[in-house]
Parts: C-alpha cells; structure tokens; sequence
C-alpha cells in the first residue's frame, strides 16, 4: 500500500432501490413512472376488480346539509349594524352560498346515482368485482361518488393526485382501493384504462380536461369501443359548452357529437349507464385478468 496502511472494509451502499435520494432523483424518473402503473395495476387485481365506472366532476360542490347550514346561517345573521364595506362584502358571501346551495344537488344526485350503479353491480357477483365506481378522490362529486358505493356497501377506487396545496383522500373510499399519484399522465391513465362508463358532473378546469381527453381518446379508439360517456346537467353544460357549434363549423362531425349521451337525473342516468353496460360490456375484459 502506498503508506503502508491497509484501506479498512466498507459496508456496502444501499441498493438502488433502497436509496431514497436516487429514487428522488431525475434519473429515476421512468422508475417512478413505471410504479405509478405496476402498483395500481398489483392492486387492482389482488382485489378482484374487473373494470370501473368514472364519475368525474367539481371538487367545490358541495353535500346539501353543508351547503345549507353555510346559507341559513348568512342569510340569519343580523346586518343592521354593518359598515357598507362589511354588508357588502356580505351579500357577495349570501350570493355565493345560495349558488352553493343551488349546486348541491348534484352532490346528492351523483351520491344517489353511485349507490344505485353500486348496488346493481353488486348483483353481478364478487370474482371479478364489475363496474366499481372511481373518482378522482378528492371532496365534492368525487367524495358523493365514493360515498354512494359505500352506503351501498360496496368497494370505490380514489385515484389522488399531488397538488402544491394539502389535500386528503376522502373518507369514503376503500382504504385498500385509494391511491396516490404524482404525474397526472399517470392518474390519467388508470381513469381510461379499465373503465367502461364515464359519468362526467358539473365541473371546472379539471372536468373539462377529464372529459376532453376521453373524448379524444374515444374518438380515436384509443379506449374500448362502446366506452360510454355521459354528460349530467343539461343546464349546466349548455351554457358552458356550444358542442353543437363544434358540428355546425365543422370541427367535429355527428357521429363524433353522439359519443357523448345526456341525461337530467338519476333514473334517467342510472338507466343510460346500466342498459349500456349490460348491452356492450358485460363479458370481462382479459386486461386485470392476464395479471
């Protein structure tokens, strides 16, 4: 040895795999892409699931007893000793809980139309486990879509994203069946991959991007044929969507525009779904199956 010491034994690095900075590393970029697919897919099949039917819509709707509390206790509250500043500040308060409370219905209806599909799928039997409603896990249409299968007594998949602001899963998904994603392309994928029903409520930025990219992914059969989209709340999306104007310019054409299905309320919806899926989707598909 040069100086004439013998160098003394090391213990070994940790294995890749163990090594929390290189995991977190941009190097380790696909491997933490590809666990956003293996895990979920791993879980998926360990409890039996088949396929599933999406519920998407806004996170800041909210349940009617919520909404209804905000109200009566705006619309209650004593305003003739307010400064202008102040009464001002609350009627815009009064307004906004008033269109809350004019929204939550649709946190009940998506509630409702969850424990409807959920107790119909129960029916199908449990080996594979059919057409199991999943959102997006978060509060608003995505907790009244968990909940509705859990009153049923059935299992919800929750498919959570990383945001710069904290957010919790909700409390009504089956523990064993939430997950939680850092890339969006990931999360993405698990809503398309394995459903066969899109029920899409009112919403805001992220609905929209949900519904265009099955839209785009239907139109270009990228997802299994007959996949249905339904839109939920005519009022609501007419004014907010000219899809007709789409055809009329000639950007999309008819049949592209029939992918998507309508419907105003929860029978109404409930029927569309369960006559689509009993017509078009109740072989299995091989894809968990093959795992």
């Amino acid at each position: 040895m040069p100086n004439g010491k013998h160098p003394k034994p090391q213990h070994a690095p940790k294995a890749p795999h163990e090594d929390r900075a290189f995991l977190s590393s941009t190097p380790a970029r696909p491997i933490r892409i590809l666990g956003e697919y293996i895990h979920p897919l791993a879980q998926l099949k360990k409890e039996g699931i088949g396929d599933t039917i999406v519920m998407f819509g806004s996170a800041r709707i909210e349940s009617h007893e919520t909404a209804s509390a905000r109200y009566n206790r705006l619309k209650n509250l004593k305003t003739g000793r307010m400064s202008k500043e102040n009464l001002k500040h609350h009627h815009e308060a009064l307004r906004g809980a008033k269109s809350a409370l004019e929204m939550s219905r649709y946190y009940e209806e998506a509630r409702q139309l969850s424990h409807k599909l959920t107790t119909w799928a129960l029916s199908l039997g449990p080996r594979p486990r059919r057409f199991v409603v999943c959102s997006g896990g978060g509060p608003g249409i995505m907790e009244a879509a968990n909940r509705g299968a859990f009153e049923a007594g059935g299992k919800s998949v929750g498919l959570s994203i990383e945001l710069p602001h904290e957010q919790f899963a909700n409390p009504y998904i089956s523990p064993e069946l939430s997950f939680n994603f850092h890339y969006f392309f990931m999360r993405k994928l698990w809503f398309a991959q394995i459903a066969r029903a899109l029920i899409v409520f009112p919403g805001g930025f992220g609905t929209m991007d949900e519904l265009w990219e099955m839209m785009t992914l239907s139109q270009t059969g990228k997802m299994p044929k007959h996949t249905l989209i339904l839109i939920y709340g005519r009022k609501y999306w007419n004014d907010v969507l000219n899809l007709k104007g789409m055809v009329r310019w000639g950007m999309i054409n008819q049949e592209e525009y029939d992918l998507l299905q309508y419907a105003d309320n929860v029978d109404e919806a409930f029927e569309v779904i369960r006559s689509g899926l009993e017509k078009y989707h109740l072989e299995v598909d091989p894809f968990l199956q093959a795992y």
